[in-house]
């Protein structure tokens, strides 16, 4: 009897303009089975052109680079391959950099002092669909977002569009939980959590996850952190 094929390894561009940074992740990366590194580059335009050869899955994108920085990069290669989800990099949690890359179409955000297992954990959730999201830094970004979200009249009367089912997987999607883990909280699975986070996304107008984050605060669904 033969056995079923496994699935194919998730295809990882590390971009950094330090050469030290790039190994490093890479013997972080390469020592996963799940994970493989097709390629690297030093700056924004060595990425675009690495995206085009190497056709990655997920990019590590630095954010401050010469020639081209992570934020133009990923305005491009978003444009040129939505299919691709870009983790940004920052050495800063409240980096406006980082912040401008999430507004160009990036899938979250990554401290470069993050344990290993953060890094390969972010890697697999920016593949599945996830938001790479801190939580401590969803004030700043409520700030940060507020002139590219769904118009918040128009999404607080799309709520009532929602389901029973949708709605419980709105506000977890608000408490940052990734699809796995409002599988296990729901007693549904992870297939199912997709589709119903593409149907909330396109009930309330709203861009990606991370902007279903954001407007979930705005609109009060959770509550937000004291002072």
């Amino acid at each position: 009897m033969t056995e079923p094929k496994s699935a194919e390894p998730i295809r990882v561009l590390l971009v950094d303009d330090q050469q030290l940074i790039r190994l490093g992740f890479r013997l972080v990366l390469e020592a996963e089975p799940d994970l493989v590194v097709v390629g690297d580059a030093a700056d924004g335009i060595e990425a675009v052109a690495a995206v085009d050869t190497a056709r990655p899955d997920v990019v590590l994108m630095d954010v401050r680079m010469p020639r081209m920085d992570g934020l133009e990069a990923t305005r491009r290669i978003v444009a040129q391959h939505p299919h691709v989800r870009i983790v940004v990099l920052t050495t800063f949690d409240l980096d406006e950099y980082a912040f401008a890359a999430l507004r160009a179409g990036a899938s979250g955000f990554l401290l470069k002092d993050a344990h290993p297992h953060q890094l390969t954990g972010a890697i697999r959730a920016a593949h599945g669909g996830d938001a790479v999201l801190a939580p401590r830094v969803t004030r700043r970004m409520l700030e940060m977002f507020g002139d590219r979200l769904p118009s918040e009249v128009a999404a607080d009367e799309r709520l009532n569009d929602l389901t029973e089912r949708e709605r419980e997987v709105f506000i977890a999607l608000a408490r940052g939980l990734t699809n796995a883990e409002i599988g296990a909280e729901l007693f549904v699975s992870e297939s199912t959590v997709k589709t119903h986070v593409g149907r909330v996304l396109a009930k309330l107008g709203a861009r990606d996850r991370v902007h279903a984050v954001i407007l979930a605060h705005r609109l009060g669904v959770v509550p937000r952190d004291p002072d």
